[in-house]
């Protein structure tokens, strides 16, 4: 199983629309797919048409647990309504795991233990983080074979990335061999000069760790959004999903993976 983690310490650049795109693509291909919404606002949840505050079991269960195993895991899982696709859905309460659980021995590492327990059962896991450093997003960064980092192209959003690099320097004596990350700009609109110049100024600095490509601003990821669908399902044939698919082929060659997508 490939694991993926989606983050950035900043908001608004399109790191659930980056998972559900990508998801779908996979689901459509025949991929198993485990989602981890790890974001306590539960925005990668909701998308998916479910009501965290409604849920019997979430997340914030696992973390609860004095063990996970395949019993907690499944009680927790959700099948979607797409084949393939798997959700764990976040809750408002991961919100006080910082402050009531973070000192716990282990707590760093619940979800790398979690998906170890379920490696065989899906293809990829792709984790949903919250755009803030704490015990999710160790956790998220922990468990993961590669990071994703989405980047809006414009000036603001690039503090974000700037903080997240400097996350990884900053956990990289805890892990082996470091992060493979890839920055992933989005939102490009090249009638704009900020985007342009944004996207040069990413390549620049980051060199071999952007994607070469990018992700256009396309109206269908929020219509998609609003009908609860991976935009693959949505609109097909829309820009901004040739864009994720060029993405995953990508990706794809990067996890070595023989089979063809």
């Amino acid at each position: 199983m490939i694991v993926w983690t989606v983050a950035n310490q900043k908001g608004g650049v399109g790191k659930t629309t980056t998972v559900v795109s990508l998801a779908g693509l996979l689901a459509q291909r025949n991929k198993r797919v485990l989602l981890i919404d790890t974001d306590p606002h539960g925005s990668l949840t909701a998308y998916l048409d479910y009501d965290s505050d409604t849920l019997p079991h979430t997340l914030f269960d696992l973390f609860l647990a004095p063990r996970v195993g395949r019993a907690e895991f499944e009680q927790v899982a959700l099948q979607t309504r797409f084949e393939g696709l798997t959700l764990l859905p976040a809750s408002i309460s991961l919100a006080t795991l910082e402050r009531t659980s973070s000192s716990r021995e282990g707590m760093g590492l619940v979800l790398k233990r979690l998906l170890a327990q379920v490696q065989d059962d899906f293809d990829v896991a792709i984790i949903d983080c919250p755009p803030v450093l704490g015990v999710m997003m160790v956790n998220a960064l922990a468990a993961c074979d590669r990071i994703l980092v989405p980047v809006q192209t414009e000036f603001l959003a690039l503090k974000g990335l700037e903080r997240m690099v400097s996350t990884f320097n900053l956990m990289h004596k805890a892990r082996k061999g470091g992060f493979n990350y890839t920055v992933v700009p989005t939102m490009y609109d090249q009638r704009t000069k900020a985007s342009v110049q944004s996207l040069e100024s990413l390549k620049q600095r980051y060199g071999d760790h952007v994607w070469s490509s990018v992700i256009p601003v396309d109206t269908k990821f929020r219509d998609a959004s609003l009908r609860h669908e991976p935009p693959s399902y949505f609109a097909k044939g829309c820009r901004g999903v040739y864009a994720y698919q060029t993405l995953l082929r990508y990706l794809w060659r990067l996890e070595g993976v023989e089979q063809p997508l």
